[in-house]
């Protein structure tokens, strides 16, 4: 631990810190946390971020379960320990000015999703309408393709895949780990909350299309 927290706002961290407490509350109650999993992060300047102390409850998070890191996922001011994905989280800020939030969650219905479509590599979604709570979708009529990247414990090989996808020039506006999760982002709290909440349903829609069609 090298980095302080001496120019930082105390207020601000507060507000961001309650922020992702109770975003994270919310989610795990709708089941989308199970067993401390999931990770959740705010930027905070351009340097710095807060995000959740790996191996927390995220039914039962507050202000002392979340921490500071840089953009390289370094702890600042703090001797816990964030999560092992930070790196994915410091990757969507530095890839994208324009995010403020990153939010991963491991609902059983993304998990479900991640493995089905793990061999085609993307989950292409076409014609539904909630495709439109996606920012930059205004229209049913559009093609939101949802990458399913091959898990691994090696988060190098990990940011390498996203940052693949990103430089090919592709939309990116989330993506699964094969049998893990999602990622998801955007400018502030609603707005990934939002991104979140509609991808959950339509990866179940797709999920009951494979289902029921003959």
């Amino acid at each position: 631990m090298t980095k302080t927290l001496d120019h930082l706002d105390p207020a601000l961290l507060a507000s961001r810190a309650d922020a992702i407490a109770d975003a994270a509350r919310e989610l795990a109650a709708f089941g989308w946390t199970p067993a401390t999993s999931s990770n959740f992060s705010m930027r905070l300047d351009n340097d710095l971020a807060a995000i959740t102390i790996s191996g927390r409850d995220k039914g039962r998070l507050g202000r002392d379960d979340i921490m500071v890191i840089d953009m390289d996922g370094k702890a600042v001011g703090s001797d816990s320990r964030p999560s092992a994905e930070t790196g994915l989280h410091t990757q969507v800020y530095k890839r994208y000015p324009e995010a403020n939030v990153v939010l991963h969650t491991h609902s059983r219905t993304q998990s479900v999703a991640s493995r089905l479509f793990a061999a085609e590599g993307r989950i292409r979604l076409e014609g539904w309408e909630l495709q439109k709570a996606i920012t930059g979708y205004t229209t049913h009529e559009s093609v939101l393709d949802i990458p399913v990247f091959p898990n691994t414990q090696h988060m190098p090989e990990l940011e390498a895949q996203v940052d693949a996808w990103i430089d090919s020039g592709k939309p990116l506006h989330a993506y699964l780990i094969n049998g893990h999760g999602i990622y998801t982002w955007g400018r502030d709290m609603a707005e990934t909350r939002r991104h979140l909440e509609a991808l959950e349903f339509l990866l179940g829609c797709e999920l009951d299309l494979r289902r029921l069609s003959p």
